[in-house]
């Protein structure tokens, strides 16, 4: 069974701002078509916002378009106009 797990940088940019981005993420040899994505939030911190933002920061998460031998893309949406960035954590298994 193939696995992997790890981070992104979710960036939302200056003001101001957007409510939705794209991050894509590569690297990933072993993954396939009918792998299980998934991304989420915990409580870590960039040089924008601290871990507590990282928790309470209400962005909704969800991954697709996933490329075999590649990676897979993570949405980010959120009904508010964030700026800065925000570490994303994912992991994926067959």
């Amino acid at each position: 069974m193939a696995s992997a797990s790890g981070t992104a940088t979710l960036t939302f940019g200056s003001a101001p701002g957007t409510n939705f981005v794209t991050v894509v993420v590569t690297g990933q040899a072993s993954i396939g078509v009918n792998s299980h994505v998934e991304a989420f939030l915990m409580g870590s911190t960039t040089a924008t916002h601290n871990a507590i933002e990282h928790m309470i920061v209400p962005i909704r998460l969800s991954c697709g378009d996933i490329v075999a031998a590649t990676g897979f893309t993570i949405y980010a949406s959120t009904d508010f106009r964030l700026t800065g960035t925000f570490t994303v954590h994912w992991v994926w298994a067959d």
